[in-house]
């Protein structure tokens, strides 16, 4: 039996949640001066049924420089090893510098042939920038831990926790098949999702990160506790004193905590969390509603159908019809 005290790690269930998918779309090589708009569109996404909306942008810098900004935030600068991530895909300026006038990105684009990536080049001699382009797809456009990131992240994958092995296995399914043979999406998307893991407790790490919302509340030893109960025992009947107990504060001083750090007092955050995560249930399993109304902290799978009525504006047995016919079209789709 599980102790009463036990916690998960609230990041690693956030990032599961993501469902994260993607790849590389992209190889490019520059010579200085360069500067193009960048941001992933559906149309990046050729192969993927359905279709991805929402995406999380990345850079990976195999040799040379470059420097990305967006807006008029300060530009950051990235050098070969080095993964630029765009946790919201907010459209960029990518060049030797920011400020040279963008090139028209459509007519330098060679388009890819279904074994080989899609490729752009611009002038003479020895590329000042190598680089490939990629994407993470997900479908929580308004997630917290996304909307807490900062707009760019940049990772330096040769001091990355597994960095040496990361950034060989990266180069190895990024470089060009031989005839006959593709990229393996899988192995890409696994690698870009590692990056983007390692990339955001890189960043929770750095003391000089400025946090802010979910991810603050995170950092913070008590409300990053209470997140862990919370995520670790979604069926435990939680009370804000109860939380408050665990992490050794008031009940007044735990909320008002809580609340000013995540933006959302505990028992709304908690309740938010269980129907996120039964909704996941009912699309992925076959788990009766009653056991995921009841693992979701419910006495009652009736109070449980209104719960979920109220946050997803449908049924849990309409939630789950619902997505079992959309996988049901993307196999057929997928049938050659």
């Amino acid at each position: 039996m599980q102790d009463a005290s036990a916690a998960t790690d609230p990041l690693s269930d956030m990032l599961r949640a993501l469902h994260l998918t993607g790849g590389v779309f992209l190889e490019a090589s520059f010579s200085a001066p360069w500067c193009v708009l960048s941001q992933v569109e559906p149309a990046d996404c050729v192969g993927f049924d359905p279709v991805p909306r929402h995406f999380i942008a990345y850079h990976y810098v195999c040799a040379g420089e470059l420097v990305l900004q967006v807006g008029d935030e300060a530009p950051v600068r990235a050098c070969g090893g080095d993964i630029v991530i765009l946790p919201r895909n907010d459209g960029h300026r990518i060049g030797s510098d920011a400020q040279v006038a963008p090139m028209n990105a459509h007519e330098l684009l060679q388009p890819g042939d279904g074994t080989l990536l899609a490729h752009m080049a611009h002038g003479q001699g020895t590329p000042d920038a190598h680089f490939f382009c990629g994407f993470l797809a997900h479908d929580r456009p308004d997630d917290p831990l996304l909307a807490a990131l900062p707009r760019v992240l940049r990772l330096p994958v040769a001091n990355a926790t597994a960095g040496q092995w990361i950034e060989s296995s990266l180069r190895f399914a990024a470089h060009r098949p031989a005839p006959g043979e593709v990229l393996s999406p899988a192995l890409l998307s696994k690698l870009a999702e590692l990056l983007f893991v390692e990339a955001v407790r890189q960043y929770l790490r750095d003391p000089t990160a400025a946090c802010q919302g979910w991810l603050a509340g995170l950092r913070d030893p008590m409300v990053g506790r209470a997140l862990g109960l919370m995520h670790g025992q979604r069926e435990r009947t939680w009370t804000t004193g109860a939380l408050a107990r665990e992490v050794g504060l008031s009940r007044s001083a735990f909320a008002e905590r809580f609340t000013a750090l995540v933006g959302v007092p505990p028992m709304r955050y908690l309740i938010q969390w269980r129907l996120d995560h039964a909704a996941r249930r009912l699309a992925e399993t076959s788990d009766p509603i009653a056991r995921i109304a009841s693992d979701a902290g419910y006495e009652s799978e009736s109070a449980f159908h209104r719960a979920f009525k109220r946050a997803h504006q449908m049924t849990p047995a309409g939630w789950r019809k619902q997505h079992a016919a959309q996988a049901a079209q993307g196999a057929v789709a997928r049938v050659p």
